[in-house]
């Protein structure tokens, strides 16, 4: 398998490129509902709240923020937790059960290590999953800061970063994950209580439990929304070993195109030249966080896309970053990294109404 596009003609690029929009929903027809583009993406990066909500808005028509927060809260469609090389997800419930058993063993080792970090022993992180399992058993769903108060009255450090690697052992150990909206806040709940036990289908399958089942589900899933890629795309994505990507390819070998890019592709899928139209999309989006490099996108501006791990919200114009933008006080300010010729700018500006219209700021 190839390990790069590197060497691609720019020709090449484009084509590959488009066939990635085209997977992420990002042309072709869009989305339904919410749960349908997250059923495409399988994980969405969730832990800019606006910015998630903004990838669902990027790949459908017609739905609003609300609708996000319906399926997280009323629904139960939609869940975020911690899975994913460790960052804050947004899937589907359904899919919740085999992506943790898949995704967060490797992560224990890592929060141990930030919890010795921050001042919280292993009998004192032990303390504070033990009150966050009782207080939510107790009262229900409880926010950050309700939970804060609980842990910290036990005798727990909760400064810092301390109270995020609390949280996320609790989550990690399939305890909680973020369930209802609070207000504006996420508010966590106890798995067994929100979810209840796996669905019946994920049961039938074999996801939650056996490990060639899940590796398998995961690289089907994983092209669905990122084809094509690699087996090197699918290990960065998921924040597993290249071998369990490898492991997890090889099982669904029979299902998959061999490009002469070099990628991989479900089998059958329609390849596209036609790129998406101007868009603005929202801080940490999908599209550069499913493959190993950004550079196709980003070009010479991940520096100013991607700074100290926070990724801003930037304009897609014929598949290229071009430019940068913020809401603030009702208002979207454009801010470019290139020209834009009049008819770009005057696409993003209405994609911009559309944003505000999602929002519900308009």
């Amino acid at each position: 398998m190839a390990e790069s596009n590197g060497d691609l003609c720019a020709a090449e690029r484009k084509l590959v490129l488009a066939d990635r929009f085209a997977a992420q929903l990002l042309s072709g027809p869009p989305a339904g509902t919410a749960v349908d583009v997250v059923e495409r993406l399988l994980a969405v990066q969730g832990q800019d709240p606006r910015g998630a909500r903004l990838a669902i808005r990027a790949r459908s028509a017609g739905l609003h923020a609300a609708d996000v927060d319906h399926a997280l809260t009323d629904q139960r469609s939609l869940v975020i937790t911690w899975l994913n090389r460790g960052t804050l997800h947004l899937v589907r419930a359904e899919d919740y059960w085999w992506l943790h058993r898949l995704t967060t063993p490797q992560l224990r080792t890592g929060n141990a290590r930030r919890l010795a970090q921050e001042g919280v022993p292993a009998d004192d992180a032990e303390r504070a999953v033990t009150v966050i399992e009782r207080a939510l058993a107790a009262d229900g769903a409880l926010t950050r800061g309700q939970l804060r108060d609980r842990i910290a009255a036990s005798g727990v450090r909760t400064q810092g970063q301390a109270l995020v690697h609390v949280i996320g052992l609790a989550s990690f150990r399939g305890i909680v994950v973020r369930g209802p909206m609070i207000g504006n806040e996420h508010g966590y709940v106890l798995v067994r209580d929100w979810l209840g036990t796996p669905p019946r289908a994920v049961r039938a399958a074999g996801l939650d439990g056996d490990l060639d089942t899940a590796l398998a589900e995961l690289a089907r899933r994983y092209l669905a929304g990122h084809g094509p890629a690699t087996d090197r795309d699918l290990a960065k994505w998921a924040g597993l070993p290249l071998r369990d990507a490898r492991r997890g390819l090889a099982a669904i070998a029979g299902e998959l195109d061999q490009r002469a890019d070099g990628g991989l592709d479900l089998a059958g899928r329609r390849a596209t030249e036609v790129l998406p139209p101007p868009r603005l999309l929202g801080s940490f989006d999908p599209v550069l966080h499913g493959w190993a490099s950004r550079e196709p996108i980003l070009g010479p501006h991940q520096g100013i896309v991607t700074v100290n791990g926070i990724f801003r919200p930037f304009a897609l114009v014929d598949g290229r970053a071009v430019a940068t933008w913020t809401l603030s006080d009702r208002r979207v300010a454009i801010q470019p990294l290139v020209p834009l010729a009049a008819p770009e700018a005057a696409a993003l500006d209405a994609d911009a109404a559309d944003v505000k219209r999602f929002l519900g700021v308009g």
